[in-house]
């Protein structure tokens, strides 16, 4: 089984609020349930909710449990809805989406250029 590193349960559950898919307040699972889930030992799952309470997306209460921030499930409809287009545009044409998020991670971080209109003439 390959299991899933900190950073990744990160990532993942970065992903689930930044889109919506868990909206503002709504609790996740426990860190117990987490590591359960992902088949990790309960001080990765513990290590990915401090890393998401320290970028701001969670907050932990006795009581109530870990619940995602207010107003940290912000992307707006239309950016999620182009994400979404772009996956099934990627899928049609066998890009694997891990390929696809190294373009967008490139592009976004300015490493990779417009083809010149020259490229473009010789396509």
């Amino acid at each position: 089984m390959n299991h899933l590193s900190a950073d990744e349960i990160t990532e993942l559950f970065r992903g689930a609020i930044r889109s919506g898919l868990l909206g503002d307040g709504e609790r996740l699972p426990t860190v117990r349930q987490t590591a359960r889930d992902f088949a990790v030992a309960q001080a990765t799952a513990a290590k990915a909710y401090r890393a998401l309470e320290q970028e701001g997306l969670v907050v932990t209460r006795t009581a109530a449990g870990t619940r995602v921030a207010p107003g940290a499930s912000r992307a707006p409809q239309a950016v999620i809805e182009r994400a979404r287009a772009l996956i099934e545009a990627s899928d049609a044409a066998g890009v694997a989406v891990e390929d696809v998020l190294a373009i967008v991670r490139a592009i976004a971080n300015r490493r990779v250029e417009e083809p010149s209109t020259t490229d473009r003439a010789e396509r």
